[in-house]
């Protein structure tokens, strides 16, 4: 049984209703993933428990009060649903078969869960999932698709659902005893309405909207006559807040709201009061927050992790940090696992099951500015103060494209800077959190100013290094960022960029459009990845300028990636035997079997981080 240790990822938390309990997704060096159950209910340390020693990455959880999982896995259209426990074999609930399926956790005696089920008739079944061990039961069939999902009374009765339709977003309320929906935000006429979270207790009510010209949050008292307001503090260009979770209920008390606040790589967290119109910041130790969480008298619990924790989860003494000022808590200081936590408390502030390394330390990074061709670029940087004069430096580009790196813990990022290599993670142009502008800058155009940006950097980088007579920096990425560093090496130019690792990397748009699942050519031409910028750079087709990459290059690509087809890959090797390039020499193929698009999250990905670390380091196997 793998020990909390050992444990560096954990994704997908999930908090029963009551606070008592939480459940995540675990995985050890090994990249074997299991489930865990949190007992939160008393003050002291939470320590996880394994129920699932070995799980899919992609199952759903939900914590029940008792300790238990509910988990649904998922193999193409057929759903299961089971139940762990702790010293128990798992129990399978029901066994459904639709394109989609979602749960929610159901309140009120006796019942698990709602399931949300879609298929292709644009049809959304709910079902209620109960503990009595029958099948599940119909509920309703709402016409239309429909996503978010927030209960609006503790007995479990009218659930909140976001109903998809004609371009918009609109909240509905589901009566669960009569299977029947009402319209709950209606601000505007063709606006998106969505509700965020309600406190049941006192019907404060979170939601977003673009009703009033742009999108914003804002907060109403549901089912109350008056309308929605949108505080001004409330409003942070640039900067998404989302709430996460109301302090506990106290008669006479006004509810508090704490808000995370992400703004590019890092993120932080707020307290809001209907009352006034201002946050005021917590002072929290840089790094990732989890964007959900539970607040009881126990403190706020939500997930953490930072370049050098591990993710774990974290208790917080909101009144205490409140009090504390503006001073972020030193991180340093916080105990890990639970070790000494009796002995020396940090005040407002503890970090529970985060993994300390077996030999040296996790390795530090921090945000920093580097210029770009048209304003700053954000990046996440390894290698301490001198990291521009490391012996070997990669600037390491994200998958997406809609994406971004985070101040978090990443185990590849952490082999290559164990190994080291100082490690350059930047946020360029179509990353998100920095704004919409920012984000659609690519959108039509893969390849296009996100490309100007890392040849901007890639320039620079080289250029320093050589005054210093260094070696170039070498290229690195994943999906998209694996699209992105094959362009780059192609059209940088000669002693730029010293070798280029990619893993999963696609050929083009177009190409992944031809050869990419129905929701994969979906998402590319929702994110522009139909058109081809036109801005006399070049071709944006890998096949097209491959006979430009003439660094050393290793193409990783799983067998069973279910988001860019092997064939792309499969497609560049040939293409290189074609222009005369010698395997093993020029360039090294591997294609991991059995592993899918996250094969450097999945069981054995700790070979693929050590071969990826050496490669950049020497160009080498070894």
């Amino acid at each position: 049984m793998r020990t909390a240790s050992q444990v560096l990822r954990r994704l997908s938390f999930a908090f029963a209703g009551d606070g008592s309990h939480a459940a995540c997704l675990a995985a050890g060096p090994d990249g074997r993933w299991s489930v865990e159950s949190w007992r939160l209910d008393g003050p002291g340390p939470a320590v996880p428990t394994t129920l699932a020693p070995v799980e899919d990455l992609h199952s759903q959880l939900l914590a029940l009060p008792d300790g238990r999982v509910l988990v649904c896995r998922h193999d193409g259209d057929r759903h299961t649903v089971l139940l762990l426990a702790a010293g128990a074999p798992e129990q399978v609930l029901a066994g459904l078969r639709t394109a989609g399926l979602r749960m929610l956790a159901a309140p009120g005696d006796g019942r698990l869960a709602v399931l949300l089920g879609t298929d292709a008739r644009a049809v959304t079944t709910v079902r209620l999932l109960t503990a009595d061990g029958s099948a599940p039961r119909e509920v309703a069939e709402l016409p239309g698709l429909y996503g978010g999902g927030v209960w609006l009374d503790a007995a479990g009765r009218l659930l909140a659902l976001d109903r998809i339709a004609d371009g918009a977003v609109k909240t509905v309320v589901l009566d669960l005893e009569l299977g029947i929906t009402t319209p709950l935000l209606e601000l505007g006429e063709g606006s998106s309405d969505r509700l965020l979270l309600c406190d049941p207790a006192t019907g404060l009510g979170l939601l977003r909207s673009d009703a009033p010209g742009a999108d914003r949050l804002g907060w109403a008292v549901i089912g109350g006559a008056e309308p929605a307001r949108f505080p001004d503090c409330l409003h942070r260009p640039g900067q998404l807040l989302r709430p996460v979770a109301v302090s506990p209920h106290r008669p006479g008390v006004e509810p508090q709201v704490v808000l995370q606040v992400d703004r590019g790589a890092a993120a932080t967290l707020a307290v809001w009061r209907p009352s006034e119109n201002r946050l005021e910041q917590l002072p929290v130790p840089p790094g990732q927050w989890g964007a959900v969480g539970h607040w009881s008298a126990a403190g706020l619990r939500m997930p953490y992790s930072a370049p050098d924790r591990p993710a774990a989860l974290a208790t917080l003494d909101v009144a205490a940090l409140l009090a504390a000022g503006s001073t972020p808590v030193p991180l340093a200081l916080s105990p890990l696992n639970g070790d000494g936590w009796a002995e020396r408390p940090v005040p407002g502030w503890r970090l529970d099951g985060s993994a300390a390394p077996a030999v040296g330390g996790w390795h530090p990074a921090r945000c920093l500015e580097l210029a770009g061709p048209v304003g700053p670029v954000e990046a996440v940087v390894y290698g301490g103060p001198e990291w521009r004069s490391a012996p070997h430096l990669v600037l390491a580009l994200h998958g997406g494209p809609a994406d971004a790196w985070r101040l978090e813990f990443d185990p590849a990022l952490q082999r290559m800077a164990a190994e080291g290599l100082a490690v350059v993670a930047p946020n360029q142009r179509g990353s998100t959190g920095y704004g919409p502008e920012y984000a659609a800058a690519i959108r039509g155009a893969w390849g296009g100013p996100d490309l100007t940006d890392v040849l901007a950097l890639l320039a620079d980088l080289a250029e320093r290094r050589a005054a210093l007579g260094l070696e170039p920096p070498a290229l690195f990425g994943v999906s998209y960022g694996a699209f992105l560093a094959l362009l780059a090496a192609a059209h940088a130019p000669a002693g730029t960029v010293a070798r280029c690792a990619v893993v999963a990397p696609f050929l083009s748009g177009a190409r992944l459009l031809a050869e990419g699942t129905e929701p994969v050519r979906a998402l590319a031409v929702r994110l522009g990845g139909d058109v081809e910028p036109d801005d006399g750079l070049g071709p944006r087709d890998v096949l097209r300028v491959a006979d430009r990459l003439t660094v050393p290059l290793l193409v990783v690509h799983g067998a069973r990636d279910e988001v860019v087809p092997v064939g792309q890959s499969r497609s560049l090797r040939h293409e290189l035997l074609r222009l005369g390039r010698a395997e093993g020499v020029d360039f090294r193929y591997v294609e991991a079997a059995g592993a899918g698009h996250e094969l450097l999250a999945e069981e054995g990905s700790a070979a693929l981080h050590d071969l990826l670390a050496v490669f950049l380091r020497t160009g080498g196997a070894d």
